[in-house]
């Protein structure tokens, strides 16, 4: 069965790095979506004194670079355990603060799905 692993960290030169690994273990594809998560957004807004009105505070994270990063493989079930292994090595402890969270999602259809020019089924 295929699985969607989900990453979000805020260590986003590690998470280019991690991507490599990932591929090299044999993940077909990794997506990158920049985020802000409330814990900083709430962080960001202590830091500053701003009036309401002035400034956003998707732009003061925007300006500060304080984003996070989610990394997303569709990946078959073998692969799973050895890329959180590999995700653990490269940003740290997972179960320690300001390194990442990870979970994994059955997959039960995927499309489109590309390995060496071949396609992943279920």
């Amino acid at each position: 069965m295929l699985k969607l692993i989900i990453l979000i960290t805020p260590k986003i030169e590690a998470a280019h790095h991690l991507a490599d690994e990932w591929a090299a273990l044999g993940a077909p594809g990794v997506t990158f979506i920049e985020s802000y998560g409330l814990h900083r957004l709430n962080q960001s807004k202590r830091k500053f004194e701003i009036l309401p009105g002035m400034m956003s505070m998707l732009e003061i994270l925007r300006n500060r670079e304080e984003s996070n990063v989610i990394m997303l493989s569709v990946v078959p079930e073998n692969l799973v355990d050895p890329m959180l292994t590999v995700a653990q090595s490269t940003l740290g402890d997972l179960h320690a603060p300001d390194t990442g969270v990870a979970f994994i999602i059955d997959v039960a259809h995927a499309i489109g799905i590309r390995h060496n020019g071949k396609e992943q089924t279920d």
